[in-house]
């Protein structure tokens, strides 16, 4: 009895802990001491505090996470290769810094994906998106300078972010992870969740948030309805459906500069030229790129270069494409690895949407599919005070762990039992015609 009490006792403090790591992370507590709570030093110390005990962690499982190596090697390599980047950086310490952090945030959505089930994950993402809905919503309302833009977007809310944009996404991931949330949670906190965060996404006024959100709950839905068939055909049409769905975050998002041209805003609020600077400083250095996140970095004279384009003083914060920034940060052998990683993924997490009916089993490629088209116009992949990264690790290394006997019993049945409801309809339907 004083065993099970000390154990839940443990695993509660895993769960504060990791709900804790995802606040910390994406650096949402260094709002606190802006809104008057502590100082920057106690939030430095606590994140250091964080990634010290993520550490010794670590080297307890050590043997379990060392298991997932082999079934995600690209994503391995592709973190050692952005952490190796400093050599070849023009700003080696600023990479080197960053690198460390993706290094960590890697090790932490690693951590995550071993010691919880799917159903866990889910429900602690929820959870910790929820305490920083209700965070941003008072910071916007008690400290308007502090949570709403003042400048571009004036009155736009931001909340904990830095960005309108990084606000709305978050809530479309918020109101996405409500969404798959798993049964044995109350309908009214599921559907409370969901509402909030949907709120909140549209006080941020960001197009691409709305767009993406709707896209991806379209996705998850026709995931809902049609089975797995075990045909190759299958995956091929969902890679191309996703596809599909970025071209279209971008036309429904800027519809009216794409149709009137000139008429508005033909680059796509400036997106169009940075791209172009940004690729062709991909050709001058393609294989191994500039290092990471060396290509924004402070008096850098790409990103200066990438400012004259507009013949503005302006230094983009990044270049308004995951794609693309991770291109410059670490090549094309960089691209060439998250591409192979997030495909394996994705088909991974297809497979495991279409054989069950358990709505945490859709999560993963709802998150996926969010991920592609949210990192059309923005970049979310590999940058410091990123929740994303984490959620992908996670993400990629839960879809390659093999499933315990009785998952695997557990999901064959609902297979079998929504093929045989499958074969029943199409009787029924050729018997009345």
């Amino acid at each position: 009895m004083k065993n099970k009490k000390q154990n839940k006792t443990l695993r509660t403090a895993e769960k504060g802990f990791i709900i804790l790591g995802l606040m910390s992370f994406p650096g949402i507590l260094y709002v606190l001491p802006q809104i008057g709570f502590g100082t920057q030093d106690i939030v430095t110390l606590i994140k250091l505090a964080i990634q010290l005990i993520l550490i010794i962690l670590a080297c307890i499982f050590g043997k379990k996470l060392i298991a997932t190596v082999r079934r995600n090697r690209s994503l391995y390599l592709l973190t050692a290769l952005s952490y190796l980047s400093f050599l070849w950086s023009k700003f080696p310490e600023f990479t080197l810094s960053n690198a460390t952090e993706i290094v960590m945030m890697t090790l932490f959505g690693l951590y995550f994906a071993t010691r919880f089930s799917l159903k866990e994950q889910v429900e602690l993402i929820a959870f910790t998106l929820l305490i920083i809905g209700i965070i941003s919503t008072v910071v916007a309302l008690a400290f308007p300078l502090i949570g709403l833009e003042q400048e571009f977007y004036r009155g736009a809310w931001k909340g904990v972010y830095g960005q309108k944009n990084v606000f709305g996404s978050t809530m479309v991931l918020s109101l996405l992870t409500f969404f798959a949330l798993p049964k044995g949670n109350s309908n009214l906190y599921k559907w409370f969740g969901f509402t909030f965060s949907l709120v909140l996404m549209l006080l941020s006024s960001s197009k691409t948030c709305l767009v993406v959100s709707l896209l991806v709950i379209l996705i998850i839905m026709f995931y809902q309805k049609v089975r797995w068939q075990g045909k190759i055909s299958v995956i091929l049409a969902n890679i191309v459906i996703l596809i599909l769905a970025c071209v279209a975050v971008l036309f429904l998002t800027y519809w009216v500069e794409l149709i009137t041209g000139l008429g508005r805003d033909p680059t796509l609020t400036g997106r169009t030229l940075i791209w172009d600077v940004m690729i062709r400083k991909i050709i001058e250095q393609p294989l191994f790129g500039y290092g990471l996140n060396a290509f924004w970095a402070p008096n850098s004279p790409y990103a200066i270069e990438v400012s004259q384009s507009f013949g503005s003083t302006w230094i983009p914060p990044n270049g308004h494409n995951g794609l693309l920034d991770l291109s410059v940060d670490v090549g094309l052998v960089g691209l060439v690895l998250f591409l192979i990683s997030y495909f394996t993924t994705f088909v991974r997490s297809l497979k495991r949407a279409y054989v069950s009916k358990k709505s945490e089993d859709l999560w993963s490629v709802a998150y996926l599919s969010f991920m592609a088209m949210n990192n059309v116009t923005e970049s979310l992949l590999m940058h410091q005070y990123n929740t994303y990264w984490i959620l992908y690790t996670t993400v990629a290394i839960t879809m390659s762990q093999p499933a315990s006997p009785l998952e695997t019993l557990t999901r064959m049945g609902e297979f079998k039992k929504g093929q045989k409801n499958l074969k029943f309809k199409n009787t029924t339907s050729s018997h009345l015609i």
